[in-house]
């Protein structure tokens, strides 16, 4: 039986494609396509394509303010390493307000972290049981800055603290990072599908 999560997670960046639609920019279109592709890359675990010469700017500077201890990641081996490191935490956003400009995207969204007790500690979070199944949701701003080639040049992530929640799930709506990696590979096959070979590299 499919978590009823799981249509969130197909749907998590359906705003960015409907903006993109009403856009007329071809930078900002361009700008669209690597964030829409970036998420999916993330989900399904493909840290190499994320910070690839053709999705990355070559010095990317991430600000994270998850958790109890803010901190910095600098360059794509060090944005690769900080993927690398999250573990088997499943992600995804909802009720997303998106814009975009010649310098990058501004989102605000509800962000939500489905994982064991165990794993979310790793990334500072408190929790009872390292056996049990929680939900953590919180608002976040992600502002995302980009260069005129729609490359991105780092992330600045902040978490409205007086909005976060953490709650003890039942294990019956549990999504295992593996289906999770694959509902976003589905997403991103589809959208190659549709738009062509290396969609996401801007033609100016």
């Amino acid at each position: 039986m499919a978590s009823r999560y799981e249509a969130e997670v197909y749907h998590c960046m359906d705003p960015v494609l409907e903006l993109y639609e009403r856009t007329e920019s071809p930078l900002h279109r361009g700008i669209l396509l690597n964030y829409w592709r970036h998420v999916h890359l993330e989900g399904a675990a493909m840290f190499e394509e994320i910070t690839a010469p053709d999705m990355m700017a070559e010095d990317p500077v991430y600000h994270i303010t998850w958790g109890d201890s803010p901190f910095q990641v600098s360059g794509r081996q060090g944005v690769f390493d900080f993927y690398s490191s999250i573990g088997d935490i499943v992600l995804w956003n909802s009720g997303d307000k998106i814009a975009v400009a010649d310098w990058g995207i501004a989102d605000e969204m509800w962000f939500h972290q489905m994982s064991t007790g165990a794993e979310l500690r790793k990334i500072g979070h408190k929790v009872e049981k390292d056996d049990g199944l929680y939900l953590v949701s919180s608002r976040q701003a992600f502002i995302w800055p980009y260069n005129e080639r729609a490359l991105l040049t780092g992330e600045h992530l902040y978490e409205d603290k007086s909005t976060l929640t953490i709650e003890e799930i039942d294990s019956v709506d549990a999504m295992t990072p593996e289906r999770v990696r694959e509902i976003h590979r589905e997403c991103l096959a589809e959208m190659e599908a549709r738009m062509g070979p290396r969609y996401w590299v801007y033609r100016d």
